[in-house]
């Protein structure tokens, strides 16, 4: 199967040594698991387990708190890695780096260090933003943190849900309304680290998903949840900042989260070519069919296009020269669509077997159909790409 790194982009050795141990690591590991896990809906916990120790849940994080210390760009390559095998383990391995992404951002030193030491003892983590009533409008949302001045403690009440690692978290990072008197909606939230064991922390509904099934989604409720003072990402000074958190945790993610449909685009074409050149109808291949030519060769346009911004996304994100909102949504919108517009193609070429769950093209284009919703829908990254375009006239 191709590799896409070795010809199309000019990478370090050390990023073509980690892609290759991922890559064996996804392969020997990952792969052997994903059918039956993906049919009984199951997480394989050890295969997790080992991907702990080989970091992967901590690749952001500064080597000083006990990450890989990578930079973005390395991270789409790894996670790209892992979505070629699974999207689904790729999702849960990379939604650690989500839940820590505003603790690195707005959080004190102190807390940055404690957070990491959580993940450091292989544990999983998760970002609690969307609530039934405020997905796309996170503004929307009612979870309250009211300041309980007796006991120094934040107290929490609220339900949010389609949580990834929501089921397994041992530490979440929660956003919740602190401001009553807020003059916009967006001045009212802000953001607590909270631990799964404290009383009033429940997991609710499991979703039984048509995708990613190797990761945990699920709603997380906070009835009277005390949390000390100090669990306010930021401090006091952070209060009400919640909101442009999150969209700077969000912005962050994105060229990620491309680069994983990336690694489903670029499994579907790999798929296709093997199937292409065996698969005879008339007495020859239908890889001889020029319209099997013309499918391939815009599977594998586009998705070069996407992989290719979804790294520029990165390094502009790496070298914090200019703002780089639009070209996350730009990355993650473009590289979800052509997932999912691949994805459908593969299907086409493979037929009725594409149809059938003896081959993995129909899994595919479940896996892909996520990337087009999660991480804010691709109609809100329209609107985020049209906003940053219209401001400039």
């Amino acid at each position: 199967m191709s590799n896409p790194f070795s010809q199309d982009l000019l990478i370090s050795e050390e990023q073509k040594e980690l892609v290759a141990l991922v890559k064996e690591f996804a392969e020997t590991k990952v792969k052997p698991v994903v059918e039956q896990c993906d049919r009984d809906d199951t997480l394989p916990m050890e295969v997790y387990e080992q991907a702990m120790e080989m970091g992967l849940h901590m690749t952001v994080l500064p080597e000083e708190v006990g990450g890989m210390g990578l930079d973005h760009l390395t991270n789409c390559l790894l996670m790209e890695e892992l979505a070629k095998v699974d999207a689904g383990f790729a999702v849960g391995c990379s939604a650690n780096g989500l839940a820590c992404e505003p603790i690195m951002i707005g959080g004190t030193k102190e807390q940055q260090k404690y957070f990491a030491s959580v993940l450091q003892q292989k544990k999983f983590a998760a970002f609690c933003l969307t609530e039934p009533d405020a997905g796309s409008d996170v503004s929307a949302a009612k979870t309250k943190a009211v300041f309980d001045e007796k006991t120094n403690e934040w107290v929490i009440n609220g339900t949010k849900c389609f949580i990834t690692n929501g089921g397994v978290a041992s530490i979440y990072v929660v956003f919740a309304v602190t401001e009553k008197d807020a003059s916009s909606p967006y001045k009212a939230m802000s953001a607590f680290i909270v631990e799964r064991d404290l009383p009033g922390v429940s997991v609710g509904k499991k979703e039984d998903k048509m995708g990613i099934r190797l990761s945990s989604t699920t709603e997380v409720i906070f009835e009277d949840v005390r949390v000390p003072a100090d669990h306010l990402v930021g401090g006091e000074a952070a209060r009400g900042k919640g909101f442009k958190l999150a969209m700077q945790v969000l912005d962050s993610s994105r060229p990620t989260v491309g680069s994983m449909a990336c690694g489903i685009a670029q499994r579907c074409i790999d798929e296709c070519v093997e199937y292409a050149n065996t698969r005879k109808t008339f007495g020859k291949p239908i890889a001889a069919l020029q319209s099997m030519q013309f499918k391939l060769a815009d599977m594998e346009m586009t998705t070069q296009v996407a992989r290719q911004y979804c790294h520029y996304a990165a390094q502009v994100q790496d070298s914090g020269i200019k703002p780089y909102s639009k070209l996350s949504s730009i990355a993650k919108c473009f590289a979800g669509d052509n997932a999912v517009r691949v994805a459908t193609e593969a299907i086409q070429i493979f037929g009725g077997y594409g149809y059938s769950k003896e081959y993995p093209i129909e899994k595919l284009l479940r896996d892909a159909k996520i990337y087009q919703i999660f991480e804010g829908t691709n109609e809100i990254q329209r609107v985020v790409i049209a906003g940053n375009l219209l401001r400039g006239y």
